[in-house]
Formats: C-alpha cells, sequence, structure tokens
C-alpha cells in the first residue's frame, strides 16, 4: 500500500513539473503532455540522432561509391544480346526494378551454375531433333532429285573395317586382363553392330522408309549414334570409369556368345543395380547399415550418375536389342524372344 502512494505522488509530481495545466484550470491535455515528452526525449537524445543521421549518409555514399565500381567492374554485353540469352533460356528479361546491369549479372550467374541446361539437358527433346534431321535429310534429297537422280532416305554408316570373321577372334582377346585392348575391342565391336543396323535400315524398300515407321526408326538410329558418342570416345581414350568397366567387359562377352538373357541380366545389374540401396547410398548416419558391405561398384545404379551416362547406358540397350536381330539365337538364350511370321 506504501508502494502505491508513493507512486501517485511521483505522478502528480511529474505532472505538476511538467507545466502542462492551463491557466486558472485544474485539468490538462494528455495529447500536451506527450508532445512535452517527445520533446524532452529529442533534446536529450539530440547528439545520439545526429549521429545516427551522420552514418545513413556515409552508408549511402559508400554504397553509391561501390555501384560505381561494379559498373566499371563489369564489361557489360549489349543490352540486346542480354535479352536473347535470357529468352533462349526462358528466363524474364527483367525482372521488378532490376537495371540493365543486375540483368546482366543474373545472365551471367545463370550461364555459370547451368552452361549446357539448353544442349540435351532439360530443355530439349533430343527424339524430336533426331527426327527433325532424319526430315531434313529427306528434303536434301528431294532437292537433289531434281536433277534425276533417285530420291533415298539412307542413314549415315561409319565402316572401320570389321567383319563377322574378326568377331571369334575379339572374343578370344577379350577379358583377359588388358584393359587398354579390352576397351579397344569393345569400340570395334560397338561400331560393328551400328554399321550392321544401319545396313539393315537402308535396305529397306523407299516407301518403307517414307513412312512414319520408318522415318521413327532412322529417328532412333541417328539418336543412337548421338548418345554413343561420348562412350566411343571414352573407350578410344583407353578412360572409360571402373565402376562400369567389368560390367561392359561382361555384356560384351555374352553378346559375342550369343547369351542375350545373360547379357541382359549384365546390363540390368550395371544400369539399375542389385544392392539394398540401389543408388548407391551406403551411410545414412553414424552407424553402418546391415548390408552396407554387400555394396560396391559392382552392385550400385550408375544409370542415374549423370545425364551423359544414362543416355549412353540406354544407347547400349539398343545396340543389344539390333544384335540379337543380326545374329539370331536359341528362344531359350533370346530376350523378348519373337518367334518370326
Amino acid at each position: 500500500m506504501e508502494f502505491l502512494k508513493a507512486e501517485i505522488e511521483r505522478k502528480k509530481r511529474q505532472i505538476e513539473n511538467s507545466n502542462v495545466f492551463a491557466p486558472n484550470k485544474k485539468y490538462f491535455k494528455r495529447g500536451d503532455l506527450a508532445a512535452q515528452q517527445t520533446a524532452e526525449y529529442w533534446k536529450r537524445n539530440k547528439a545520439q540522432v545526429e549521429d545516427a543521421e551522420q552514418a545513413q549518409k556515409s552508408q549511402e555514399s559508400a554504397d553509391q561509391k561501390l555501384e560505381k565500381k561494379e559498373d566499371k567492374k563489369y564489361d557489360q554485353l549489349p543490352r540486346k544480346e542480354v535479352i536473347r540469352r535470357l529468352r533462349e533460356r526462358s528466363e524474364p528479361i527483367r525482372l521488378f526494378g532490376e537495371s540493365d546491369l543486375e540483368a546482366y549479372i543474373r545472365l551471367k550467374k545463370l550461364e555459370t551454375q547451368e552452361p549446357d541446361i539448353r544442349k540435351g539437358q532439360g530443355f530439349d527433346n533430343d527424339f524430336k531433333a533426331a527426327m527433325d534431321q532424319v526430315d531434313q535429310a529427306y528434303l536434301n534429297e528431294i532437292i537433289k532429285s531434281s536433277d534425276g537422280s533417285p530420291c533415298s532416305n539412307d542413314v549415315f554408316i561409319k565402316d572401320d573395317g570389321t567383319t563377322d570373321e574378326d568377331i571369334p577372334k575379339m572374343r578370344e582377346e577379350l577379358g583377359k586382363g588388358d584393359k587398354d585392348n579390352d576397351q579397344l575391342i569393345m569400340l570395334r565391336f560397338f561400331k560393328y553392330i551400328m554399321k550392321m543396323w544401319g545396313c539393315m535400315l537402308n535396305n529397306r524398300p523407299e516407301d518403307d522408309k517414307r513412312m512414319t515407321r520408318g522415318k521413327l526408326d532412322s529417328a532412333q538410329h541417328t539418336q543412337t549414334v548421338g548418345y554413343l558418342k561420348p562412350l566411343f570416345r571414352k573407350l578410344k581414350n583407353k578412360n572409360v570409369d571402373e565402376d562400369i568397366m567389368d560390367s561392359m567387359v561382361l555384356i560384351v562377352q555374352r553378346l559375342m556368345d550369343k547369351d542375350y538373357l545373360g547379357a541382359n541380366d549384365s546390363y540390368l545389374e550395371m544400369a539399375i543395380g542389385n544392392a539394398p540401396w540401389p543408388i548407391g547410398v551406403t551411410m545414412v548416419g553414424i552407424h553402418a547399415r546391415t548390408g552396407r558391405e554387400k555394396i560396391s561398384s559392382r552392385y550400385v545404379a550408375h544409370v542415374l550418375n549423370d545425364e551423359t551416362q544414362r543416355k549412353y547406358i540406354q544407347g547400349l540397350k539398343r545396340l543389344m536389342t539390333q544384335c540379337q536381330k543380326i545374329f539370331p539365337t536359341d528362344p531359350s538364350r533370346s530376350f523378348n524372344y519373337k518367334c518370326p511370321v
């Protein structure tokens, strides 16, 4: 109770000393009291307010100097070129409140983070591009036929000189421990299958080549050639990844033996794996999983590593399918065997 009385007396003295009472009146306006308290506050803290304003002005001047330095730092492209590159990536040419310099910096950041996004990494349709290439070749042949030469819809074939007689010799040398020689043998075998596949397509009647089914087959061959180029380059340079080298040797051996069912099993083992964690996860915490000792490079999924590897692994499966058509064998050793009509 004594505390409450003391607080009331303190408030009364504060109001009396504030001089807010009008002459000959016993009341005052609360707004006048608030205005007076505000004025007293600014009077007491005037120095701090001035310091804050000075710091804000210095910060603004520093920002302006930094912007000028950035303008000199960036060798900015013309605005038309920036717009063209942003539109190629399906990005807005200008964000809200964005300057030309900020748009250019955003473009450089996109090009650094995703340099090849327009080259088969997400936006492009590879099969459509192959179809367009086939259609363009057909139009070129029509133009050439105006001089009287027959029109052709053949696919491009590259012959490295490998023949049927070389296959048994290659089979004997494959898998003997010499990895460099194994890669050269696989390169020759894959190119031979591509050549035979192209010859089968080129030997079709001209009417079949012009039909939709014929164009799709030609486009698939063209697309597979593009998919396998990275693999052929690695085989030629003898730097195929160790994690898929053994599986590829086993696949080619079984293809040469005409064991297509076993080759398909080896392909699935390489592509999708058969480990307890098929995408290659070995640790999810501080403790090892129970099946961790079973996980090795032979049992994890390599088709999920990157987009380039996924494509040439898919192209390898197409070569396996065409190899079964070129070198038929018993139905018991074939994969998805179809009895000929």
